[in-house]
């Protein structure tokens, strides 16, 4: 570790943004570097047509829709496509996938991983589940973030040897389970998260690095990557939301503002964009 490292790590230590626990994981890890994007892909695509615009957005990462079937319902070719394309690009590849519904079926999710994890074509798992999409949230929360809780548990403990990385809402850090909070719980049976901060500005008020914050300072201290999210797709609900107003070109001055902004944040993982549909339809 170098002199200025020992400094930097004094002085996270003093400002309570990394523990004890989290230091082993942490020294020596430095923010992605600006311009590192993801990216989700929900639907059967042309495999050369995906990566071809993933290369040209400097994309390093494609979240694949994988199915629970996928052993046999044919997808199988195009996957398999997918990874042979993503490889000569240098792409990483990872299994997407989540319901609702596993916060309560996990027999479903480990299914689901188990089949992923068959299919030899992925890095990691970057599993979408939503428990706050359950009517027991408003009815019985406590039971259904442990649920939840206990789910990312069961995940990171079954025989895959893939790590797990879960979407997560920008407003965990404000709930509490059981005496603990939800957003510290998830980190410690994770490997990474990715953060819906879904909001058409970069900085500033209200913005993907103003929702962010919270999990970039709690991943540091939990010794776990922390990556941003934006969102492309209409969201009539919440047009503050996306960059489907905006543009592209917003959207590139957004990201690099946000990329700007946390240069100094070890957590830091990169930006992910939701998602390849909507990205490449948006106007200029």
């Amino acid at each position: 570790m170098t002199r200025g490292s020992r400094m930097l790590l004094v002085s996270l230590l003093a400002a309570g943004l990394l523990t004890a626990s989290g230091i082993h994981a942490q020294a020596g890890s430095a923010p992605a570097p600006p311009g590192t994007r993801a990216m989700w892909l929900w639907h059967p695509t042309d495999p050369a047509n995906v990566v071809a615009w993933a290369a040209r957005h400097h994309v390093t990462e494609i979240f694949a829709y994988v199915t629970p079937t996928v052993a046999t319902d044919g997808s199988l070719p195009r996957l398999r496509e997918l990874k042979r394309q993503a490889d000569v690009a240098r792409i990483r590849l990872s299994a997407l996938g989540g319901d609702h519904t596993w916060t309560t079926d996990h027999a479903a999710a480990l299914a689901w991983q188990k089949a992923a994890a068959a299919t030899r074509l992925f890095a990691a798992l970057h599993v979408d589940v939503e428990p706050y999409l359950l009517p027991g949230w408003t009815t019985n929360r406590t039971a259904t973030a442990t649920a939840y809780l206990t789910l990312l548990q069961r995940m990171r403990n079954a025989a895959s040897p893939l790590p797990v990385e879960a979407d997560v809402p920008f407003w965990y850090g404000t709930i509490t389970v059981a005496g603990k909070n939800l957003a510290t719980e998830t980190l410690r049976r994770v490997t990474a998260v990715t953060v819906m901060s879904y909001r058409d500005t970069g900085t500033g008020r209200n913005s993907i690095y103003a929702l962010s914050r919270d999990w970039l300072a709690r991943g540091a201290a939990a010794g776990k990557r922390v990556r941003l999210g934006a969102e492309t797709r209409p969201l009539p609900d919440c047009t503050y939301c996306t960059f489907a107003e905006e543009g592209a070109t917003a959207l590139g001055n957004a990201l690099a503002r946000v990329d700007a902004a946390t240069r100094t944040s070890l957590a830091f993982n990169g930006i992910a964009v939701h998602d390849y549909d909507g990205w490449r339809t948006l106007p200029a």
